[in-house]
């Protein structure tokens, strides 16, 4: 079983435009919608890899009893706690003639403390229980910072693989817990090292920097650009196929799906990373996020390039 842990999921809407206009009325081609948030598109992929997947987060009103809805028939185990503020709903814009997708991210509400005192003790209950945890996205505000930190060091205890992927105080407090894995992207990376990351010795030397504070293993992700990877000896480097993208949100999540998947199954770190490209450049190539057909991620990953690094 691979543990899914997130406090912000969402319903995602996508709005297609043949042109977006500031300032006027802007009429959609097509909306859809569906359920997302990084550790619900986490889940979901797994699913598709065939996975046995326990996801635990809070869940509140009509949006939330739609993505429970949607993950219990597909078979996910959950952790659903009920909360009272409404889970929220984030809107991408995609603009056809200029080829851009906006993101439009409601923030989640606070929940209460009786809220994550549950969330504990199913992480308590499940993780030893699990082959990997996949720790994903924010806090809700006012959340416990080091909620990370505590579910690694009880991963780390059970031998349980934890997967960080996140930014700022969320990552920062995990890191001296030593996560078998962080994930930050490229900007995030700088953010949490302090330094701009010009080139990609400056990237390889900040992921030494975050393997030094405690992460066994470091990614940094770059979107459609490549993939850095160190695992404490090795370098590698990850190029992703060319693609006509439809929609890139959820791309990393997916990717962080394949590579776990692929991790598990005893593959290195560089040959996971090419799973988790493939499954990243899958989900760019559908319009809503975590969408993913595992034999459309089978089709990608040789067309995936992999290289070492000398370091």
């Amino acid at each position: 079983m691979i543990f899914c842990l997130g406090t912000t999921p969402a319903i995602q809407r996508v709005m297609v435009f043949q042109r977006v206009t500031l300032d006027v009325v802007n009429r959609a081609v097509e909306t859809l919608e569906g359920t997302a948030g990084k550790s619900v598109n986490v889940a979901k992929v797994l699913r598709a890899f065939g996975e046995e997947v326990f996801a635990a987060s809070f869940f509140g009103g009509d949006r939330g009893e739609v993505i429970r809805a949607v993950l219990e028939g597909r078979g996910v185990r959950l952790g659903a706690i009920p909360v009272g503020p409404r889970t929220r709903l984030c809107t991408t814009l995609v603009d056809r003639s200029a080829g851009t997708h906006t993101e439009l991210v409601e923030e989640s509400q606070p929940v209460g403390a009786a809220a994550y005192e549950r969330l504990g003790a199913i992480i308590e209950a499940e993780v030893p229980r699990a082959r990997a945890v996949v720790m994903s996205g924010s806090i809700t505000p006012g959340g416990p910072a080091d909620l990370y930190r505590t579910t690694t060091e009880l991963a780390g205890r059970h031998g349980v693989l934890s997967v960080v992927d996140a930014q700022g105080a969320p990552l920062t407090h995990a890191l001296p817990a030593s996560p078998g894995l962080v994930k930050p992207n490229r900007a995030e990376l700088a953010a949490t090292t302090g330094r701009p990351l010009g080139d990609e010795a400056a990237v390889v030397a900040a992921m030494r920097e975050l393997h030094e504070r405690g992460a066994q293993r470091v990614l940094a992700t770059a979107g459609g650009a490549p993939t850095m990877a160190f695992d404490g000896r090795r370098v590698w480097r990850v190029t992703p196929p060319r693609l006509q993208v439809v929609n890139p949100i959820g791309s990393g999540d997916a990717f962080t799906a394949g590579l776990v998947w692929s991790l598990l199954r005893g593959d290195d770190l560089g040959e996971a990373c090419r799973w988790g490209t493939a499954a990243g450049a899958a989900n760019a190539l559908t319009w809503l996020p975590g969408e993913v057909e595992r034999g459309e991620v089978e089709r990608l990953a040789p067309e995936v390039r992999v290289e070492g690094v000398s370091n």
